[in-house]
């Protein structure tokens, strides 16, 4: 089960790295340096296998087209109100990249750095890293993060850490795009998720900080159904849920099954939410892996994370981290 490192691209003055993570079941993941983004995940099948992901053959593609195929998104994960925070009396204004919000940490955050992989061949893993100056978009601290990504048999586990020399947010996400099936697009995913409730949002798509219960809305994913009303039409997800206090983590918080049934998805994590995105504003120009075409829906997003908006609504869980208080999170995926 060794590692093997190639060449994929250059970025910034920077040598993007491949590193191909093999399983003894058949698994292969390729890892890219250019925001630690998983570019290709192939699981085994009847009569051969399947890329159960969305990326890019070329790497050119990322930087200009990728809307985090993945990658790891932060400092701070999905939505921050007003693109701004303030911690200990001083306002912090970001660069805004989605409307009036920051997204994702803004345009050149953590999924858009170029970061350093070394192999540790003897547990089949790869050990990313990454130093985020002070400032570095709008927030304070210099900060040094890592990302463990470890394959084992059909189970493939990330181990995220970051220590930083003065309180600063931090709150990372994985973001990959999986289609377990062979159809364009996701609707037909059997989902289901371990929450009872989720975050409302305002016009602009930051929570309002309301926690809503979600018994006979669409966002009730307890019991498995497709993403399809009771019409047949496409159903959009892009919203976060809160997962259910008193949970084991020993038990996954989602799975989801392809069309075919012959794929399944379990999802493990530490975190208290997660953010199920079935591609709604997925339209990418250019081909993906295999000269796939990805438009709406084509991908689903299970990003286990913090809620959305921390830093402006204290009675979601904290996400300032500190000397201190250093930031660690875990989640581990199974494709069987």
């Amino acid at each position: 089960m060794a590692v093997t490192v190639s060449t994929f691209g250059t970025h910034g003055g920077q040598r993007v790295d491949q590193f191909r993570l093999t399983s003894d079941t058949g698994v292969t993941v390729d890892i890219i340096g250019y925001g630690v983004a998983v570019r290709d995940w192939r699981v085994p099948v009847k009569g051969g296998e399947r890329s159960v992901v969305l990326g890019f053959d070329d790497f050119e593609a990322y930087p200009a087209h990728s809307p985090h195929f993945g990658s790891l998104a932060g400092r701070v994960a999905n939505r921050i109100k007003d693109a701004s925070f303030v911690l200990d009396g001083v306002t912090y204004r970001l660069p805004a990249n989605a409307g009036s919000l920051q997204l994702h940490g803004g345009e050149e955050g953590l999924g858009r750095q170029v970061w350093k992989g070394q192999v540790d061949n003897a547990n089949s893993a790869v050990r990313f890293t990454h130093f985020s100056p002070d400032g570095a978009m709008g927030y304070p601290g210099n900060v040094n993060f890592a990302a463990t990504y470890t394959l084992s048999g059909n189970r493939l586990r990330l181990e995220l850490s970051a220590t930083t020399d003065r309180a600063t947010p931090i709150s990372l996400v994985q973001h990959q795009y999986f289609n377990l099936g062979t159809t364009e697009t996701v609707l037909d995913h059997t989902i289901q998720v371990n929450s009872s409730a989720y975050t409302e949002l305002g016009e602009d798509l930051a929570p309002t900080g309301a926690i809503l219960p979600s018994r006979g809305t669409i966002y009730d994913l307890r019991t498995p159904r497709r993403m399809r009303d009771a019409a047949g039409q496409g159903v959009d997800y892009d919203m976060g849920l809160v997962l259910d206090n008193g949970r084991r983590t020993s038990e996954p918080i989602a799975t989801v099954m392809s069309p075919e049934q012959d794929l399944t998805l379990k999802l493990w994590s530490d975190r208290p939410g997660l953010q199920v995105y079935n591609g709604v504003w997925t339209d990418i120009p250019v081909p993906g892996l295999g000269g796939k075409r990805y438009g709406k829906n084509s991908g689903l997003c299970l990003e286990d994370q913090c809620l959305s908006d921390a830093v402006h609504n204290p009675h979601f869980p904290n996400i300032i981290h500190s000397p201190e208080r250093p930031y660690s999170h875990w989640c581990e995926f199974e494709i069987a």
